[in-house]
């Protein structure tokens, strides 16, 4: 099995700053793909950031301009930098790793518990 721990979420005022992290650990093989997704009460899980094992990234409109993904390969970790925070931002971000947990298993999606990001006006 995967395990993904975030850490960084909290509470910013508008137009402020927060990096969220997230550390992939446990039975991991090998990473094909790392993202960020968030969620409100009564809505689907949008997907907000991801970056491949090569590097390409990709942004939700919403985000663009504003948030950046890295990764750090060697320590499994994926980073969300978000500036210009606004309170739609609100929700609650959800690490997502396709994995492998052995050289011959398909890709796996695992989701780590979720950390709450809030912005007030």
């Amino acid at each position: 099995q995967v395990q993904l721990v975030e850490s960084g979420g909290g509470l910013v005022q508008a137009g402020g700053s927060l990096r969220l992290s997230c550390k992939a650990s446990g039975r991991v093989f090998s990473i094909n793909a790392m993202g960020w997704y968030r969620q409100v009460p009564g809505k689907q899980r949008e997907l907000v950031a991801a970056i491949t094992i090569g590097s390409s990234t990709y942004y939700a409109d919403s985000v663009k301009g504003r948030f950046t993904i890295s990764r750090d390969n060697a320590k499994n970790t994926v980073f969300l930098q978000m500036n210009s925070l606004k309170p739609e931002d609100t929700a609650v971000y959800y690490c997502n790793a396709r994995a492998r947990t052995v050289a011959a298993a398909p890709l796996y999606d695992y989701w780590g518990q979720g950390t709450q990001v809030t912005v007030s006006s």
